[in-house]
């Protein structure tokens, strides 16, 4: 079965006396995922606003994937097709140990 989907994502930022908010809104046809991010520039630093753009977006995107991930695990327990309570250990990169 070939399938092909286009999901889109909205992305606004807004920036006040140092502070960066995102709301990222991922809208998949059928569902709306909003995610929050802000970030913060520390009064010793440099103000770059690019940086607080991309901390807060960044951010905001984590959110989303982490809703998108837990709904996608409510799917695969309804389906039956894995566990979805206790810890699961990530599917690829770099373990949290160190050697």
């Amino acid at each position: 079965m070939t399938r092909t989907l286009e999901w889109r994502l909205r992305l606004g930022l807004t920036e006040d006396d140092g502070t960066t908010r995102a709301e990222a809104v991922l809208d998949t046809g059928s569902a709306q995922l909003t995610g929050h991010g802000v970030a913060r520039c520390n009064p010793q630093d440099v103000d770059v606003p690019a940086i607080g753009d991309e901390l807060a977006a960044s951010r905001a995107m984590k959110d989303v994937a982490a809703q998108l991930m837990k709904a996608a695990d409510a799917d695969l327990e309804t389906v039956g097709a894995g566990p979805a309570s206790g810890p699961v250990a990530p599917p690829y990169a770099w373990t949290d140990t160190t050697a």
